[in-house]
């Protein structure tokens, strides 16, 4: 159970730290402030959590954990499921926070395509930098933990891939990060969170594919038993 609420607390704090950095200070921060803004909220949640859950706090992380053979399909409907309400509670708390302290949201947070790139350029974008997010998950990790240095490459490839997307989609690679935005954003955001849903479950788990690829299958050592096949 700790593993599914520091999941859903992980991804709460993501959305507020980050989602809160645009929506609260955009002109001031700009674009590179906002990207490290995420960076270092994964950055840290990697080191507070990863221990306990794998600090996923995206439901694309978790399908190419899944399909990494690293967690259970059981567990990874209860992680998205988490991650999802996390999302949406984290984006309720910065518009509380916006009505309780009388401050005007500079954007709504949400995800969007249109303006600056359309449909088609938006998902093959997302596939990308969601691909790339959770390609480094799945190669500096072994199981299912965030050791080490393991939480500063996480972190800053999502400051990475933010900085690259900001201005035209606002970034998403994380589904539970555009819909709980969407949520509250009205009818054009909540119209086009599918494409933030879908390229990024799309990009992580073609991550999944890679990293047999790259690696040398694991051997046990001689005091550390075999890993149990988990389905």
């Amino acid at each position: 159970m700790n593993r599914y609420i520091a999941e859903g607390a992980g991804t709460a704090l993501l959305v507020f730290l980050g989602v809160g950095g645009a929506v609260f200070g955009l002109a001031q921060l700009g674009a590179v402030g906002v990207a490290l803004a995420f960076g270092l909220a994964l950055l840290a949640l990697a080191y507070a959590i990863g221990p306990v859950s794998g600090c996923h706090v995206n439901p694309a992380v978790t399908v190419g954990m899944l399909l990494a053979r690293r967690i259970t399909p059981v567990e990874a409907g209860v992680y998205v499921v988490a991650q999802v309400a996390g999302g949406i509670v984290g984006m309720g708390v910065i518009r509380l926070v916006a009505a309780a302290g009388g401050v005007t949201m500079q954007v709504n947070g949400a995800n969007g395509y249109g303006e600056r790139i359309n449909a088609a350029g938006a998902f093959l974008l997302e596939v990308i930098l969601t691909f790339m997010l959770v390609l480094v998950y799945l190669m500096v990790t072994r199981r299912n933990e965030v050791y080490g240095f393991d939480g500063l490459a996480i972190g800053l490839t999502l400051a990475l891939v933010t900085l690259v997307g900001i201005t035209l989609t606002g970034t998403s690679v994380n589904p539970a990060r555009s819909i709980g935005p969407a949520v509250f954003g009205g009818w054009t955001a909540l119209s086009q969170v599918w494409l933030f849903i879908l390229a990024p479950l799309v990009g992580g788990a073609l991550a999944a594919l890679v990293p047999p690829l790259l690696r040398e299958p694991e051997t046990p050592t001689a005091n550390e038993p075999p890993s149990e096949e988990l389905w």
